[in-house]
């Protein structure tokens, strides 16, 4: 029998005490109004890449932006069509700008924190989003859509550090789940727009969705300060008096007294300081042990996976697909395409709120099944479709057969890479390298997107259906990958998953924690079972 090494975690002392607050989050009232801030300054992170997605899915819909960006070159039909190659890399270059931050981004947030990194990252998307709208010629549009690349990576990799950091530890992994199922409230705003620009007679048919891309960025720059800043930021910057507050009025509704809260100050504290005294806070600690070694691989295939498993096929050629199964006007595009954001939301939302609650090892591999499963079926439906009209003739069942699995992929991508990723990032890496780690997936997130974006436009061209068929083995690939190196990180606080593989660092900081907190009768006073498991009393957060 294979057996597979999927990590091991600290002492369970803070998740004990969570185990024992019974108020739900809506019940308390600096919470809940500190997860609103949340959810429109970092959920409008996701916003707006799955806006910029579907943007130029959708603008390709439209003639006047082929016939302004392709110099007025036509297909094989007579319509107006920039030329695979260039359209490619039109879709790609968001990603290039990405790829081009990451040695930035993550030290922006280390040295001036979570919420400068998002207000930085979101006013180079306000200038991005300006230069898309007003391009007067295909390099300036190519140019604006890498500064928009640049600008999203600082905010994706602040915006899901804060949330894993702010949130309560009972809703931390559904909240880190929710910022990529946000993604889809973007595309719906893109693709509802689509509706009444794709048929503009003029070039406002690309501009005026181009410029309203600055939307979900201003909601960052207008409630990013809203926020409090990460404690953990805090404590690694020797401001623990401010990190106790934070957490104080959050976590604890204002109790200093708070049990919860002496125990996560300590366990933040002690674990930081064991990370740094491991560490030289470089990007080469990142290959010094094999802990971290092991963190580096898995978080590559993350990255890799986010953006190979057919999803930016799907997402940013729907257009092409969609004709492949004989539905080719733009009325039907648009109507299918908005039916699929839509669909996409429900369904990432739903999972987002129940698939934490699943060892995240098992969902991941659910996710590649069914995601191989449901691409075999679009392949073999867009064959069928192939052979009939090579026959001169078409195939009603098997258009209709290749749009169901069309929407029935969005679910089974979702269960794992959509609502697992950041939940799963946060929880694997440690704070020193946290910035960095999420930094890792996003170098080969953009660069297996950049890849992917570009190879699809000139193989869908080419070799049609064929094509598809490739990622049904990509697909297999993943969950093998996910089978052999994918850790168990279910069930535990941040600084209890800290030292994952690291069980000599494990050990050390769990004896600092336990000899630190509450637990000393001499500092805290408090009684214990005679067992030595969890306090005798503990007073609820109110």
């Amino acid at each position: 029998m294979v057996k597979v090494n999927v990590g091991t975690t600290a002492d369970p002392i803070v998740t004990r005490l969570v185990a024992e607050d019974k108020i739900v989050w809506y019940k308390k009232p600096n919470l809940r109004m500190m997860y609103l801030w949340l959810f429109l300054c970092c959920m409008g992170v996701e916003m707006t890449s799955g806006f910029d997605s579907q943007l130029i899915n959708t603008l390709q819909f439209a003639p006047t932006f082929h016939k302004y960006f392709g110099g007025g070159r036509v297909d094989a039909k007579g319509a107006f069509a920039i030329e695979p190659g260039l359209l490619g890399f039109v879709n790609s270059c968001y990603q290039l700008g990405s790829i081009f931050a990451v040695p930035f981004a993550p030290w922006i947030a280390q040295a001036w924190g979570r919420r400068w990194s998002i207000m930085i990252g979101s006013l180079i998307m306000v200038f991005g989003a300006l230069l898309q709208g007003f391009a007067q010629h295909v390099a300036m549009y190519i140019v604006a859509r890498m500064i928009l690349g640049a600008g999203i990576l600082f905010c994706i990799i602040s915006g899901a550090a804060l949330i894993g950091e702010l949130a309560h530890p009972k809703e931390r992994a559904i909240l880190t789940s929710l910022f990529n199922a946000s993604y889809f409230i973007g595309q719906i705003l893109a693709s509802a727009i689509a509706l009444g620009t794709t048929d503009i007679p003029n070039d406002w048919a690309w501009r005026l969705p181009s410029l309203l891309q600055i939307c979900p960025s201003l909601l960052q720059i207008v409630t990013v300060f809203l926020l409090p800043e990460s404690p953990r930021y805090l404590v690694s910057k020797d401001r623990d008096e401010e990190a106790r507050q934070v957490l104080v009025k959050f976590h604890a509704e204002g109790d200093a007294s708070s049990l919860l809260v002496q125990a996560e100050v300590v366990q933040i504290r002690e674990t930081i300081r064991t990370e740094m005294e491991a560490s030289k806070q470089s990007w080469m600690d990142l290959l010094k042990t094999y802990g971290m070694r092991r963190r580096v691989v898995v978080t590559l295939f993350i990255g890799l996976f986010t953006q190979l498993s057919g999803n930016t096929l799907l997402s940013y050629y729907s257009g092409i697909l969609f004709g492949m199964m004989n539905f080719t006007t733009n009325y039907a595009k648009t109507r299918i395409n908005l039916a699929n954001a839509c669909w996409s939301l429900i369904n990432a939302t739903i999972i987002a709120m129940f698939v934490t609650r699943f060892k995240r090892r098992h969902m991941y591999m659910l996710s590649a099944t069914a995601m191989c499963l449901c691409f075999c079926a679009i392949t073999i439906s867009l064959e069928r479709m192939q052979v009939a009209l090579d026959a001169g003739g078409s195939n009603a069942a098997a258009g209709i057969s290749g749009l169901f699995f069309y929407f029935a992929f969005s679910p089974c991508y979702n269960i794992g890479n959509n609502a697992l990723t950041y939940t799963y990032l946060v929880e694997l890496w440690p704070y020193s390298h946290r910035s960095r780690g999420i930094g890792v997936q996003q170098i080969f997130g953009k660069l297996a997107g950049f890849f992917s974006t570009n190879v699809n436009s000139i193989a869908l061209t080419a070799i049609k259906w064929k094509y598809l068929a490739i990622y049904c083995g990509w697909i297999a690939f993943e969950f093998i990958i996910i089978f052999f190196l994918y850790p168990e990180t279910s069930g535990r606080t941040l600084e209890e998953l800290a030292f994952l593989f690291e069980d000599n660092l494990n050990q050390k900081a769990s004896a600092a924690v336990e000899k630190n907190i509450h637990y000393h009768d001499s500092t805290d006073n408090i009684k214990r079972d005679s067992d030595g498991g969890a306090p005798a009393e503990v007073k609820h957060i109110v």
